[in-house]
This record gives C-alpha cells, structure tokens and sequence, in this order.
C-alpha cells in the first residue's frame, strides 16, 4: 500500500535534522521532487526551521516525539522511510525501530552505537524480515565510506584476481572537520550504558558484535601507534573504528561472505613519517576528541564556512596472500560530522525508497543492501568519490 510520503525527516529541529532538510530543498526543487516531510516534537520549532531553511511554505509537518510510542507509530505509518537523526538512539530510538519493523516502514539513522545495534538485531530482524521492512543503521561518516570503500576495493579485487582480498587496511589520510554533537553525545551514553552493565564491554569490543552466529579470524586491535611498512607511515588509533570495523563485518556476513571468511580488516589515521610521524601518532593515541566538555552539543554545529571547508581522504589498501597489493581511495568535500554527513543519510533515504525497494527486510548495512546504487547517488550528488588504483 502506498504511503503519504516518501521520506519524512524525523528530528528536523535539530542541528543535523536541518542540515538534511535544507539539502533535500536544494538539491530536489523540481516537479520530480521526492514527497517528503519534516518531523519533530514541536510544530511551531518545525514551522520555524522550515522558514529559516528556505523550504516551501507547504512542506508537510508531522509531530512526533519519541517519549510518545502512539505518535512515534502514526509516524510510520505515513511514510516509505523515516530518516531518523533523534539520539542517542539507544535513549530515544528503541520504539521508532520497533515500530518500523512491525509496520513495514524502512528506517535508516547516523547509529554509532554497537551495543544498542547489536540489541535492535536480536529483537527486531526477524520481525523485519517478515514485514519487509529495510532498516538500516550506520548511514553517515560511520560507517558509509569504509562500508562502500571495502565494497569498492572488494569489487576491483574480483575483477582483478577473481577473488576478494583477505586483508583490508584503511588508512585516514586526511580529515578536515569536527565530529557532531549527536557523536559525541552517544559516545558517552554508550561509556555509561557499559558501567551500568559491564556484559556490554565484550560487545562493544569485539569485531563480530553485529555478526550473531559468524566469528570470524582474530583482528588487528588498532589500540597503539604503529609503523605501517605498505605506506611507509606512521600511523595511530582511529577513534571510529570500533564501529566502522563492525559494520563493515557485518557486511560481509549479510553478503554470505562475499569478502571470504578469512577477512581480516583495521582502521587507522596516517600520522607521518620519520620521529616526527611516530610522535604525532603517539599524540593522537593520547587524544579523546570526546573528553571533557568541549566540541559542539546536540543540536550545535559548525558554521556553514567551516562545513564546507571539511574534507576527508580515506586509503585502501588491499592486499592478496602472496602480497599483491590493491588499493582505493574515498574522498568527501565538506567536513565529515555534518555536511558530507547529511548529504549522505539524505541519499540514503532516498535510495531505498527509488532503488532498493524490493530489497528484503531485515536489519541491515548500508554496503548490503544499497551498495552500488548508493555509490552512484553519492557520487552523483553528494561530493564523494570512490576509486580503485
């Protein structure tokens, strides 16, 4: 059955929440335009984002509030996919997922958070999967362009040597941006959900947390500087890794194991070269950039100067048992937290609303169940870039 919309932006009043909004006003003005609506718990704050973002006067508004499970189920019922950007998820996103998964309705959100992730599958992919609804964590920085970027230098492999790569090393070459408040903020939920209950530090510490029934070979740690003789660099702990490594394993587990199960795969930041190289890498493995109370809050950003001032330039490196090497690189052009996040989880939404809608439902990984096609859009419209060397 059709639904009134097909895409309704849920947390629109927020910092991220608008920035998505503003760029599905921009970059989707013409008749073609996607029917989509923006959501949160206040119509008057709606009505104002709306004016402030330059979006028509008719743009739909619906009210939603998480602590309200009735509102949160009308909700869905209205639209192909809700576009969620309310978190932490683990506090305010467990009834939206639900009620996805028992009405049918595709979900996708920015979830940096394995454990609560991790919770979602166990209770909800089997309902999923027999409603058909697709829903999907993990669709901005974390984890798009590591889980499209393995997808990537995976594809190249195949074409190449007729098999995949057992061993993927991604290198952070460059990374111009903060990382947004709603990060940060799950972060430290996640920190106080693991005191409360310390059974939650094996999953968040181990790389196959979102692979139930699947172990696969024991992974690099990636906790301490190193020196990386493929890229003669030093190079040190990657602060999303925790949850990009999961996502991009789950993957390969929801893809029968399309990368081998023998797939061993790390994340970390190029540091430089040389003691000056080896001491920023040991710098860096010092640094929280989520400690204290500095760097935005949820619902704060940077302006839309520094936004577009952000980049990033992720390295591949693939390399084959007898150390044949292949390589790909992911590029962004607005900073990671925010601009090239947003565009990102828009394009996500509609993705699965115009390419994958006969996908299977379940709970999945972007790199799963959009894949190429999400690449295609993301190149097309949202300043990416994937390419194999």
């Amino acid at each position: 059955m059709a639904r009134e919309f097909d895409v309704i932006v849920y947390g629109a009043t927020g910092y991220t929440g608008r920035l998505v909004a503003e760029y599905l006003t921009q970059a989707y003005p013409g008749a073609d335009k996607p029917k989509w609506a923006m959501a949160g718990r206040s119509l008057a704050k709606l009505e104002e984002v709306r004016d402030l973002i330059g979006a028509p006067a008719d743009t739909p508004l619906v009210t939603a509030d998480a602590e309200d499970p009735a509102s949160v189920r009308a909700m869905c019922n209205r639209a192909t996919v809700i576009l969620t950007t309310v978190g932490p998820y683990q506090l305010y996103g467990s009834d939206l997922v639900a009620a996805c998964a028992e009405t049918g309705t595709a979900y996708v959100d920015l979830c940096g958070e394995p454990a609560w992730m991790r919770e979602m599958i166990d209770a909800h992919h089997a309902t999923a999967q027999k409603t058909g609804a697709r829903i999907v964590f993990s669709g901005g920085f974390d984890s798009i362009p590591f889980d499209l970027g393995v997808l990537t230098l995976q594809e190249a492999a195949q074409a190449r040597f007729g098999k995949p790569v057992p061993r993927i090393k991604c290198r952070v070459r460059t990374m111009k941006g903060t990382f947004s408040g709603g990060t940060a903020a799950s972060l430290k939920a996640t920190m106080a959900a693991a005191a409360r209950n310390p059974m939650l530090i094996g999953v968040l510490t181990d790389p196959f947390a979102l692979t139930p029934g699947f172990k696969g070979p024991s992974q690099p740690k990636g906790l301490l500087p190193e020196y990386d003789k493929s890229i003669d660099s030093w190079v040190a702990p990657f602060v999303m890794a925790a949850i990009n490594t999961k996502n991009v394993h789950r993957t390969n587990f929801l893809l029968g194991e399309a990368y081998g199960a023998d797939f061993v795969y790390d994340e970390m930041v190029v540091a430089g070269l040389g003691e000056m190289g080896k001491a920023a890498a040991e710098a860096l493995a010092k640094m929280n950039p989520f400690a204290g109370d500095k760097g935005p809050k949820p619902g704060e950003g940077p302006s839309k100067e520094e936004r577009d001032a952000g980049h990033y330039d992720i390295l591949f490196v693939g390399e084959m048992a007898d150390g044949t090497r292949i390589d790909a690189v992911v590029t962004g052009d607005r900073d990671p937290g925010y601009g090239s996040t947003s565009k990102m989880i828009a394009e996500s939404a509609l993705c699965l609303v115009q390419d994958v809608a006969d996908a299977k439902g379940g709970i999945w990984t972007p790199g799963a169940i959009m894949g190429q096609p999400l690449r295609k859009r993301l190149i097309e419209k949202a300043g990416l870039t994937f390419t194999a060397e």
